[in-house]
């Protein structure tokens, strides 16, 4: 084999090994009433942001705005339950305004990271936020826990949607009696 042969060769294999697995599109629910789904969500597990790694009793809660917008406050406590109390305040912006389920979330202008509703109850107790890429995702909730076989069965529903199951970790909650911050 000449020098060149060679070198198409080992370009090739470099360029088959870099090449992705082409996936379906995730399925986004159908319609999302924006004004029931406003409020707080427990994040109940996820697979984390960087900023997200150790949280404790993370809360996500929307609101809509004047402008049509969605301001979102994610507030936990870092790396214990008497850890420093962390707030962020991105704001959501609804692009496919025929479900409502597609969104872009802004944490610094003027980038928008993919936002998905992939799941919700249909008594809006329950939602799944996934992304495209699967990279990341959040199981939320309108109360602090939810019941094990129910939790089971959104793991189950998002290893269907091709997520990688394993990294999913569940997100400590412990509040008073009475729910709440």
């Amino acid at each position: 084999m000449n020098t060149t042969t060679a070198l198409l060769t080992l370009g090739c294999g470099v360029l088959a090994s870099c090449q992705t697995v082409s996936r379906p599109p995730i399925a986004t629910v159908a319609q999302v009433d924006l004004a029931r789904f406003m409020g707080d969500w427990y994040v109940i597990a996820n697979i984390p942001t960087f900023i997200e790694k150790g949280a404790h009793n993370a809360i996500e809660s929307y609101k809509l705005a004047d402008d049509g917008s969605i301001e979102t406050t994610f507030t936990f406590r870092a790396g214990s339950f008497d850890g420093a109390a962390k707030r962020y305040t991105p704001r959501g912006f609804v692009l496919d305004k025929t479900s409502n389920a597609v969104w872009g979330m802004q944490f610094l202008w003027p980038f928008k990271t993919d936002f998905r509703i992939v799941y919700l109850a249909s008594d809006y107790s329950q939602t799944v936020i996934g992304r495209e890429k699967r990279d990341y995702v959040w199981i939320m909730a309108r109360t602090s826990s939810i019941p094990d076989a129910e939790y089971a069965d959104i793991v189950e529903f998002l290893a269907r949607q091709d997520y990688d199951v394993t990294q999913i970790q569940q997100v400590p909650q412990r509040w008073p009696a009475r729910e709440g911050r």
